[in-house]
């Protein structure tokens, strides 16, 4: 082993330098080719079928994971099963994706006259124009790049890239033609953090019913710090006899009617509650909740219906365990 830091440095700058200018020579093949392969994807009524053998799958792999969570079906088939069964999960209402950079690979041209005897529309992508795969295909995107960033020009770097980013594209493309929004991203995501920002709501994690620390405005304030020990959010909300809000006590009222001098014995919590408050709506986002306890520097909301009736409450810490905050 000979370790040079210099030269170990310079190695790694003039790799990624290659890769860059590898992405960046993708620029001027944006052409009709690759419009016709976006029409191909939008147009297919089955599934987008990614197939590559060795560093060529890996990226397939990751192109297929990319274009089913962003609108449009898809899965890997690696080449070497499709010819020994897995080519069933091809169909005729399929669009298929080869991804070789010799455009040579065994495997691929194996299953190729199957795919051609399906009449499914077949999207290369490969580094050899000229190359047999290139020629057969329904559209042929060039993925080509001058050299390998491997220093022994042999390890599959600048050309992975370049396949990988043009996947991207081709599929950041097809999600923008579809109308793939935030919320769409979000149904394919629902395990992520934002898959929860944007499809739990207030309802889904509020406390209601006895859970909810409720009280009527007559109630002595002693009683009141009672039923906020019980329900433990920190709060309690004082509501008519047909539950409508009429304000709320909270830990930090209790240090303001102490800090005034006034006595826990002879005050009603009507007395000394915050008339008003803020509140949460049922409908909404639990990160809408969340954003309007931040702007107000609170910890908890009621959640009241549109006749301003007590619903539900909740709290940060209910945020925090929904995975939202």
């Amino acid at each position: 082993m000979n370790f040079n830091p210099e030269t170990t440095r310079n190695l790694a700058l003039a790799v990624l330098n290659d890769e860059a200018d590898a992405v960046r020579n993708l620029t001027g093949r944006i052409d009709e080719h690759f419009l016709e392969a976006c029409r191909h994807i939008l147009a297919c009524k089955g599934r987008v079928i990614v197939t590559g053998m060795g560093k060529s799958g890996h990226i397939g792999s990751k192109l297929a994971a990319t274009l089913a969570s962003t609108g449009t079906p898809a899965f890997f088939v690696h080449p070497g099963e499709a010819s020994h069964g897995d080519l069933g999960m091809i169909t005729r209402e399929d669009v298929v994706i080869a991804l070789s950079n010799s455009g040579e690979t065994d495997e691929l041209l194996t299953i190729l006259p199957l795919i051609r005897r399906l009449d499914a529309p077949l999207i290369a992508m490969t580094g050899n124009p000229g190359s047999r795969l290139s020629i057969d295909a329904t559209v042929h995107l060039d993925v080509s790049v001058d050299r390998e960033a491997c220093p022994l020009g042999l390890a599959p770097t600048s050309s992975t890239t370049a396949a990988l980013a043009m996947g991207d594209a081709l599929a950041v493309a097809v999600l923008d033609a579809r109308g793939f929004t935030a919320n769409d991203f979000a149904r394919s995501h629902p395990g992520g953090r934002l898959g929860r920002r944007l499809l739990v709501h207030v309802t889904d994690i509020m406390h209601t019913g006895n859970a909810i620390p409720r009280v009527t405005p007559d109630v002595p304030l002693k009683d009141a710090l009672f039923e906020i020990t019980r329900k433990g959010l920190g709060l309690v909300i004082v509501v008519t006899d047909d539950d409508r809000i009429r304000g709320v006590f909270t830990d930090g009222d209790l240090r303001r009617t102490l800090d005034a001098g006034h006595s826990l014995d002879s005050l009603t919590i009507g007395e000394a509650m915050t008339a008003g408050g803020h509140t949460a709506r049922p409908g909404w986002l639990a990160v809408e909740a969340l954003e309007a306890m931040e702007s107000r520097r609170i910890n908890a909301l009621p959640v009241a219906d549109q006749d301003q009736r007590l619903v539900g409450v909740i709290n940060m810490h209910d945020l925090l365990r929904a995975g939202v905050a």
